[in-house]
């Protein structure tokens, strides 16, 4: 089954007047490349997350950013009132004729005099931020199949694109050959004294140069296996890319025995049918 590398998935949820939300996104990569934005209050936990859609996910230049918003009015901060009172008459003992005002707006910068308090980073709090993750990388995996059955029927369509050009090659075959043959019987016929048994074995030599049912059969085959994997085989691209380089090779082989003006038509179509293949390839998980 073809997944695309390229997808998007987002997720929210509330936990204790928290709203988390977060978004997934992704491009075609050659390994798992991560990117992650996570707020300060679960920075402890970045690294499950990160195994979260390692796991998942796979391959792919990933981006994911988590975000939480308060929904209800906390008050985190905390005034030591003692600590400031002592810092305020320490003031007074160094220069005792100011204001008790004057005395305050010092005293309350001074270190620990107002402290923020945020509450510890719960278990079930966790659970809930875990959960919200692996809802996000649920919907980014469909969004990666909708793309790869798109994938896959760009990419069946050039493959056969690819074996019906194969298949028109035919019946040029045995017309370049004839035509080599008249072309050298045309000329055996100006000189004398020629050896035939000798021209024979040249022309058998250069024939058999010519054939191309070898690369014809492996580029059949070729196709063929393309179309199982992609199939029947998960987490396909890197084997699709390999079986597609192969092709390249047949093709190009084909091309360089062709010495016939449609063939080189037909090689053209099949060279151009391929870079699509491979440029959709890469994008293939």
């Amino acid at each position: 089954m073809i997944l695309s590398m390229t997808g998007f998935g987002r997720a929210e949820g509330v936990f204790e007047g928290k709203k988390i939300s977060i978004d997934i996104k992704s491009l075609n990569s050659k390994s798992f490349d991560l990117n992650i934005k996570i707020p300060l209050r679960y920075k402890e936990k970045e690294f499950e997350v990160r195994k979260i859609l390692n796991d998942r996910i796979i391959r792919g230049k990933v981006d994911c950013y988590i975000n939480i918003e308060n929904l209800e009015e906390t008050n985190d901060v905390k005034i030591n009132r003692s600590l400031i009172d002592s810092y305020m008459n320490e003031l007074k003992n160094i220069a005792s004729d100011g204001p008790d005002f004057e005395y305050l707006k010092m005293a309350v910068r001074l270190p620990d005099a107002i402290t923020s308090r945020p509450d510890e980073l719960t278990e079930g709090e966790w659970e809930s931020l875990a959960k919200i993750v692996n809802n996000a990388v649920d919907k980014f995996q469909e969004f990666r199949k909708t793309e790869g059955k798109i994938l896959h029927e760009e990419l069946e369509r050039n493959i056969k694109n690819i074996d019906k050009s194969l298949a028109e090659v035919v019946p040029y075959e045995q017309v370049r050959i004839d035509a080599v043959k008249e072309r050298y019987m045309k000329t055996l016929k100006e000189f004398e004294n020629v050896d035939e048994t000798r021209f024979y074995q040249e022309m058998a030599y250069f024939t058999e140069k010519l054939d191309i049912q070898e690369e014809k059969v492996r580029l059949s085959q070729h196709l063929k296996y393309y179309s199982e994997v992609m199939e029947n085989e998960d987490f396909n691209g890197k084997k699709l890319g390999f079986i597609s380089q192969e092709i390249g090779r047949e093709i190009n082989t084909l091309g360089s025995k062709a010495n016939h003006a449609e063939i080189q038509k037909l090689v053209v179509m099949m060279k151009d049918d391929l870079e699509k293949i491979k440029e959709q390839t890469l994008n293939v998980l």
